[in-house]
């Protein structure tokens, strides 16, 4: 079982303190796939970066977020992925700020229909300042942050390590009060598990998801992630072994005690897991591996 967090203090609109170097703003969009909002992380002081801006605008969020950095510079403006939840505030912050925006362009690969109505839907025009490379790192009065390139939730997603504290902010990489949505054809099960691994070997000392607490409790939150998605290949494959070669069918049996309004995203994570395992050679399917296959096991 992964040992969620989900215990969560906060107030919206407020700029709350969260150690030395960090400051976190939740934006006012509680949903399913954004638990109570989308946490925007502000690093350090007096020239500050910005993390994951979040939507455009919810509420007055950009100016709660201007009121938060008063009598300070946002230099800087990194985003983790282009996804709605956490990239559109980026160029309304850098034209009221004059801030760099740091991230990895939105995928040209067009949106998959089970997933235009999820807040996972990307900002298909979102074209960072500086495309970020693996290992880059950006840095202001006593900080520095890491680029760490984690494809899999998307195929644009970078988590940031700053190095002052030995902490990594995880975007939807790792959340603590969830499991990841990967859903295809921006997001691969394949990359995820190495991007996964690619971060418990740094051994951070604290998780900060964009959505919900930070994971204190690295390396076995992390082993408990990855054990889960491995589970839940088995389960798929038992499913298959008994007849359901089907992703509804999949999906109404191993998701039926979920909120239905995830079954769309739980949907887009079997896929993921099939085409992984068809890759691995574990299924095969009658057409390219799609949302409406047919999965057996080869022959």
């Amino acid at each position: 079982m992964i040992p969620f967090v989900r215990d969560f203090a906060f107030d919206y609109g407020v700029a709350a303190p969260v150690s030395p170097l960090i400051r976190r703003l939740v934006a006012r969009n509680p949903g399913p796939f954004t638990f109570t909002g989308t946490g925007v992380y502000i690093v350090g002081h007096g020239e500050v970066a910005v993390i994951d801006p979040g939507p455009d605008d919810v509420e007055g969020h950009l100016e709660a977020l201007l009121a938060a950095t008063a009598g300070e510079r946002i230099t800087h403006i990194l985003t983790t992925h282009s996804h709605a939840d956490h990239s559109p505030l980026a160029r309304p912050l850098a034209a009221r700020t004059g801030a760099v925006i740091v991230g990895r362009s939105a995928p040209e690969a067009p949106e998959v229909a089970a997933t235009a109505d999820m807040d996972e839907a990307h900002q298909p025009d979102f074209r960072p300042d500086i495309e970020v490379a693996d290992d880059q790192r950006i840095s202001g009065p006593g900080w520095t942050l890491e680029a760490i390139a984690t494809p899999g939730h998307a195929a644009n997603h970078v988590c940031y390590a700053l190095i002052e504290e030995n902490a990594l902010f995880s975007g939807d990489h790792v959340m603590g009060w969830s499991t990841t949505v990967i859903s295809p054809p921006h997001g691969d099960m394949t990359d995820y598990y190495a991007s996964l691994d690619k971060v418990a070997a740094r051994g951070f000392l604290t998780l900060w998801p964009t959505h919900g607490p930070p994971v204190t409790h690295v390396a076995p939150f992390l082993a408990a992630y990855r054990l889960h998605r491995l589970a839940r290949e088995a389960q798929i494959l038992d499913q298959i072994r008994g007849g359901r070669g089907r992703i509804g069918e999949i999906v109404a049996a191993l998701y039926a005690d979920i909120d239905p309004r995830l079954h769309p995203a739980a949907a887009q994570s079997v896929l993921a897991h099939l085409i992984h395992l068809g890759r691995l050679g574990e299924v095969v399917s009658d057409d390219p591996p799609a949302a409406d296959s047919l999965f057996s096991l080869p022959a």
